[in-house]
């Protein structure tokens, strides 16, 4: 990674984890639009591409901080 402060890590941490908690709540607001079971829903959630490069993301930039 390149050099970053621990600053601009919190503030990408932050706005990632607000990014991923806004699309995890509309996946499951549709879904439940769409009276789809809960199990459904999950594993939408579960398997739904860019929250998984989120969670990726959000690892390795907690992973470098945690190393500061």
């Amino acid at each position: 990674m390149t050099d970053v402060s621990t600053q601009e890590l919190d503030e990408s941490i932050e706005q990632l984890t607000a990014y991923r908690d806004r699309l995890r709540s509309d996946v499951v607001a549709m879904g439940q639009k769409l009276k789809l079971p809960q199990k459904k829903i999950e594993g939408t959630l579960s398997d739904h591409p860019e929250l998984q490069r989120i969670e990726a993301v959000l690892n390795q930039l907690i992973t470098e901080r945690s190393k500061r």
